[in-house]
């Protein structure tokens, strides 16, 4: 996956969308600008004869399928049309397809992109009072477990499985957590005891349907946009299956370190059992949750280097994992989570 986005490529992306802007009907006097590169890139569109802007997401080779992607659209329209959470439309093209395919003007490989609403907020601000964001996180997110567990989804529907293998194996979604950034090999002996331990503890809890099920799987801040008292979720990207409790992992996603979590996990809770509820057992496994997450997403910087996000993180965030780590061995990170 190294690579992926080098210049040249982001360059050859932007020509893709600009020629296929009439696969949704948008004029050719249409605006196209970057607004980020993740696991896919996004475009934002500006059309001076349309009466809304758009999102267009540009989708990383290799790891989503066309059928994946509709799979992810049909539970976004699911949600919208059941009044469960506030997140953006995706448009149709004129085909009535939700899913395009994009053909490359220097005869690269083409890609599958989707188009979107923008909707207006911003995400939280991570400096300032997240707490009551949190909690209302908290509500959103039992509000989609609730759907996941009574939608009857299409046959054809189908996710990734977040489980502990997919996650840290040795052929897991995002590389070897090994190759992390600036790891060392005392540092990987304590992530690998964290795993350990993590695995064996996940094992007992289980994957029976009443813990595991579809999530949205990446809950962070940039994925939550506040416009007033309002929360929207956005990116479902990466939703699949895994077990509910991960969806807390995934909001405090590159602040698991910081000395708020506990309190953000409280607030999050709080608001959760709102509208859900999560077993003593569940509540007792979010600290192996979060470091599984924390590996994870260590991963992912690895193996998604080219991108100025994971350059900016790099080493430290490795060297804050193996810390986690550590704390995690002792008994000492979100000792009171089960509370």
């Amino acid at each position: 996956m190294s690579g992926e986005y080098g210049p040249a490529v982001v360059a050859d992306l932007e020509r893709m969308v600009v020629r296929g802007l009439d696969r949704w009907e948008l004029s050719p006097d249409t605006m196209v600008s970057l607004l980020n590169l993740s696991e896919n890139a996004t475009f934002a569109l500006s059309d001076p004869r349309a009466a809304r802007e758009h999102v267009l997401r540009v989708h990383r080779i290799g790891y989503s399928s066309a059928a994946e992607i509709r799979s992810e659209l049909a539970w976004i329209d699911a949600l919208r049309r059941d009044g469960i959470v506030e997140t953006a439309a995706p448009l149709e093209g004129s085909d009535g397809e939700w899913v395009q395919l994009l053909a490359s003007p220097s005869g690269q490989a083409s890609r599958h992109a989707v188009v979107f609403e923008r909707l207006p907020g911003r995400a939280p601000d991570a400096g300032g009072d997240v707490l009551p964001w949190f909690e209302r996180l908290g509500t959103i997110t039992a509000r989609l477990h609730g759907h996941a567990r009574r939608w009857r989804r299409p046959p054809d529907f189908t996710r990734k499985r977040w489980d502990f293998q997919a996650m840290v194996g040795p052929r897991g979604f995002w590389g070897p957590w090994q190759a992390a950034i600036g790891l060392d090999a005392s540092g990987a002996e304590v992530v690998e005891r964290a795993l350990a331990d993590v695995e064996s503890r996940l094992t007992q809890l289980g994957c029976g349907p009443a813990r595991f099920g579809l999530v949205h799987a990446d809950l962070r801040l940039a994925n939550l946009l506040a416009d007033g008292e309002r929360l929207r979720v956005i990116d479902f990207d990466d939703c699949g299956f895994s077990w509910f409790a991960y969806d807390f992992a995934t909001a405090v996603s590159f602040l698991e370190h910081e000395p708020l979590v506990p309190a953000l996990l409280a607030a999050w809770l709080a608001g959760y059992r709102r509208e859900g509820s999560l077993s003593a057992e569940e509540c007792a496994a979010l600290p192996a949750f979060v470091v599984l997450r924390r590996v994870l997403l260590t991963a992912w910087l690895a193996s998604h280097a080219e991108i100025p996000f994971a350059r900016d993180f790099g080493v430290a965030y490795t060297q804050g994992t193996v810390g986690i780590a550590r704390q995690y061995l002792a008994g000492e990170f979100l000792r009171r989570a089960e509370r």
